[in-house]
C-alpha cells in the first residue's frame, strides 16, 4: 500500500506525457506567483517610478523567459530532466558537478520558501485563533511540501492546478482590495529615487528571476503532451505570474511610502486593518508552497543524477528534512537579493552552453543514450563547455560585484558564453574535417 502512495519518478524518458495546456500554464503560474517575486517588484519602487517599473518587468520577462522555454522544450522533446541533458555538453562528471551546485541552490531556495510559507501560515492562524508559533508553522509547511513531492510529478500536477486557480482569484481580490482602500492612481505620481536601481539594473534583476527557474524547466516540461504546450503554456503562465506578482510588489511598496508606513513587501500588513489580511496571507501561503514543492522536486531529480541508483523517495525525504532546519536559520530572508545574484552567476553561463549545444550544434545526440553514460562522455566538447562556462561565470562576477554594468550582466554573459562555446566547437569540427579529408583521399 505504501508503494502506491509514493511517486516512482525516474530519470528515464518513458514518463507519461500527462501535462496538457492548462496544467502546464497553471504549473508555471503557480511557480512564479510567489512572495519572492513580489519582493523583487518591491525592490524596483521608488528607485523607478511605477510606470517604468511595470514596463521594465514586462520587457525583462518577455526576453528572460525565452531561455526558460527553450530548455523546457528540450525536456519535452527528449523526455529527460534538466541535469541529464547537461551530460551531453559537459560529460557525465561535469553534469554531476552542475547537479551538485543545483541541489545546493534549490535547497537554499527551499529554505527561503519554507520560512515565507511559515510566516504566512502563522499570520493566518494568529489572526484567526490568536496562536503564534513561527517555527512550528514553518515545520508544518515543509512537511506538507515533502508529502506532496513524495507523490511524484502526477501528485504535483494535481496540487499545482487547483492552487494556481485559487491564487489567481485571490490575487485579483487583493488588487481589488488595495484599489478600494488606497488610491492606486497616486502610484503614478510617486517620485523616483535618483540614487537607486536604474532601469538597466532592474531589467537585469527581472531577467535573472527567469533564469532562476531554468535549471528546473525540463524537469517538468518533459511531461508536456506536445511541443506547443511546452512553449506556449509555459511562456504565458510565467509571463502572467511575473507581471502580476511584481506589479503587486511595486504597488505595495509605493503605497507603503505614500501612506507614511514602513516599506514592506507583505500585502498582509497593508490590508489587515481592513479585514483583508487573511486572504492576502492565503495568497502568499499557497504561492510559496507551490514554488517550494517545485524546488524540492527538482532538487530530488538533480540528486538522482548524482546517484542514479537511488529510489525517488529517498533524496526527496532527505532534502525535505534539510530544508526544514535551514528555514530556521536566523536572517536567511535578508540574503534573498544576494541569492538571486549567485543564481545568475552560476546558471546563466551554464545554460547558455547547453542551449547553444542543443539548438546550434547537434540536437540529435540528446536522447536516452545520455542515461547510459557512467563516466566522462569522451566528447571533445566538454573542455570547451567548461572553458566557456568559467569565462562566463567570471564575467558575471566581475560585472556584478566589481565593475557593474549600467544595463546588468545577465544577457551579456548569456550571449558571450554561448558565442564562445559555439565558435570553439565549430573551429574544432572544421579542424577535424580538414584532417580527415587527406586520409580519405589516400584511401
Amino acid at each position: 500500500m505504501t508503494g502506491s502512495l509514493l511517486g516512482h519518478d525516474s530519470l528515464n524518458s518513458t514518463q507519461a506525457k500527462s501535462m496538457k495546456f492548462f496544467a502546464t500554464f497553471a504549473l508555471w503560474l503557480g511557480a512564479n506567483m510567489v512572495v519572492t517575486t513580489i519582493l523583487t517588484g518591491m525592490l524596483l519602487v521608488p528607485d523607478l517610478d511605477f510606470a517604468e517599473a511595470l514596463g521594465t518587468v514586462a520587457l525583462g520577462t518577455l526576453i528572460g523567459a525565452i531561455p526558460l522555454v527553450l530548455v523546457g522544450l528540450m525536456g519535452q522533446r527528449t523526455g529527460l530532466p534538466t541535469m541529464v541533458l547537461s551530460r551531453r555538453a559537459y560529460g557525465n562528471r561535469g553534469a554531476k558537478l552542475i547537479s551538485l551546485i543545483n541541489v545546493c541552490m534549490l535547497v537554499g531556495w527551499s529554505w527561503i520558501q519554507a520560512l515565507l510559507a511559515g510566516m504566512s501560515l502563522n499570520f493566518a492562524i494568529e489572526s484567526t485563533f490568536g496562536y503564534s508559533n513561527l517555527a512550528l508553522m514553518t515545520v508544518i509547511c515543509e512537511v506538507i511540501v515533502v508529502m506532496v513531492v513524495l507523490r511524484g510529478h502526477l501528485g504535483i500536477e494535481r496540487v499545482e492546478r487547483w492552487a494556481a486557480v485559487l491564487m489567481l482569484g485571490l490575487s485579483l481580490a487583493v488588487f481589488y482590495a488595495l484599489n478600494s482602500h488606497y488610491d492606486l492612481g497616486s502610484l503614478l505620481e510617486l517620485p523616483e529615487r535618483v540614487d537607486g536601481i536604474t532601469i538597466g539594473i532592474a531589467f537585469d534583476i527581472v531577467v535573472a528571476t527567469a533564469f532562476s527557474w531554468i535549471s528546473s524547466s525540463a524537469d517538468y516540461n518533459r511531461n508536456c503532451n506536445s511541443p506547443r504546450t511546452a512553449v506556449c503554456a509555459t511562456y504565458l503562465g510565467y509571463f502572467t505570474a511575473t507581471l502580476l506578482a511584481m506589479a503587486l510588489g511595486a504597488a505595495v511598496s509605493g503605497l507603503s511610502l505614500l501612506n507614511d508606513m514602513p516599506q514592506t513587501y507583505d500585502p498582509t500588513q497593508l490590508l489587515s486593518q481592513f479585514g483583508f489580511g487573511l486572504p492576502a496571507a492565503l495568497v502568499i501561503f499557497l504561492s510559496v508552497m507551490t514554488t517550494n514543492i517545485m524546488a524540492v522536486y527538482s532538487a530530488t531529480l538533480s540528486a538522482m543524477n548524482l546517484a542514479p541508483e537511488m529510489k525517488f523517495w529517498k533524496p526527496a525525504l532527505v532534502i525535505g528534512l534539510v530544508s526544514v532546519f535551514g528555514a530556521l536559520i536566523p536572517g536567511i530572508l535578508d540574503q534573498f537579493q544576494n541569492f538571486l545574484i549567485i543564481i545568475g552567476g552560476l546558471f546563466i553561463p551554464a545554460f547558455a552552453v547547453i542551449i547553444c549545444d542543443y539548438y546550434l550544434i547537434d540536437a540529435s545526440r540528446y536522447n536516452a543514450d545520455l542515461l547510459k553514460q557512467q563516466r566522462q562522455a569522451g566528447l571533445p566538447t566538454a573542455k570547451f563547455a567548461f572553458a566557456a562556462y568559467l569565462i562566463g561565470a567570471g564575467l558575471s562576477a566581475y560585472w556584478t560585484l566589481i565593475s557593474p554594468l549600467s544595463f546588468g550582466s545577465s544577457l551579456p554573459v548569456f550571449l558571450i558564453t554561448g558565442a564562445l562555446y559555439w565558435s570553439s566547437v565549430k573551429l574544432m569540427l572544421l579542424r577535424d574535417g580538414q584532417q580527415r579529408a587527406p586520409k580519405s583521399l589516400e584511401g
